[in-house]
């Protein structure tokens, strides 16, 4: 079952992950949250990341304090 997050506003929203690989070659992960469960749903937010809610109400990750 993907991660989930309800923001204030009563939407849903679900946490998704794609690896993607920088102009230098270096492999990054990006972090990204949907409406709608697609290819890449994760099931748990990562090691070290916390689920915040920015002033429009948009879910984002943030690095844990």
């Amino acid at each position: 079952m993907p991660y989930s997050y309800t923001n204030a506003k009563g939407s849903v929203y679900y946490l998704h992950g794609r690896t993607t690989t920088l102009k230098n070659g270096n492999p990054q992960t990006i972090y990204f949250f949907s409406k709608e469960v697609g290819e890449g749903a994760l099931d748990a937010v990562p090691a070290g990341r916390a689920v915040a809610e920015s002033k429009n109400g948009l879910p984002i990750l943030k690095r844990a304090e």
